[in-house]
């Protein structure tokens, strides 16, 4: 059987890790799937809801990502953190609240529960453009987009991949405006109570 050449490389060599693709240019017409990060060719960046969210802006910087799925038991998705909110104005409302500091707040504090995420459907995305994955974005007022696998033979639905705005504004070349809005009656009542 025949077997592959091998090499050494001299002491001293530097020798840097390939990073993923920045990802293909993409124009308004482009398909909607060139924007999603396919989690089946990406491995999803992971945190548990108990862990401090000083640990949380860590493994985003380790990871190199700007979010992270909340997984208490796996393989179920509870929620997402992103790097907004680590900063934004969640923690600041829980430390008013709660009167607790930033290095006691954990993720679950500041987390998108699994209820209050948008999602679109990986096959209604396939029909998708660019332009309409974005005015998607724009009408739910969210950064970001869950990717849902329909159920099949032998498992449930997934979460197939993510939709960021940061990921379609680099693939673009421009920034994209949104609003972010309140989704639900639940998180504008808890806005309110929270201020």
């Amino acid at each position: 059987m025949n077997s592959l050449s091998t090499f050494r490389f001299p002491e001293g060599t530097c020798i840097a890790q390939a990073q993923p693709n920045a990802g293909v240019s993409v124009t308004l017409a482009s398909p909607g799937r060139a924007v999603m990060t396919d989690l089946t060719h990406v491995r999803a960046a992971t945190i548990r809801p108990d862990m401090p969210l000083a640990e949380a802006r860590q493994t985003m910087i380790h990871q190199g990502v700007r979010l992270l799925f909340v997984v208490s038991e796996m393989p179920c998705v509870g929620g997402l953190i992103t790097s907004t909110d680590l900063e934004g104005e969640r923690p600041m409302q829980q430390i008013h609240k709660r009167g607790v500091k930033y290095e006691e707040l954990v993720v679950a504090d500041v987390m998108s529960p699994l209820a209050t995420l948008d999602a679109i459907d990986l096959e209604d995305l396939a029909h998708a453009t660019v332009a309409t994955v974005i005015a998607t974005l724009k009408q739910v007022g969210r950064r970001h987009l869950l990717v849902i696998q329909k159920a099949g033979t032998g498992h449930g639905p997934r979460v197939r991949g993510v939709i960021s705005q940061a990921q379609i504004e680099r693939q673009l070349g421009q920034s994209i405006a949104l609003v972010e809005t309140a989704g639900n009656f639940a998180e504008i009542s808890q806005s309110l109570t929270a201020a």
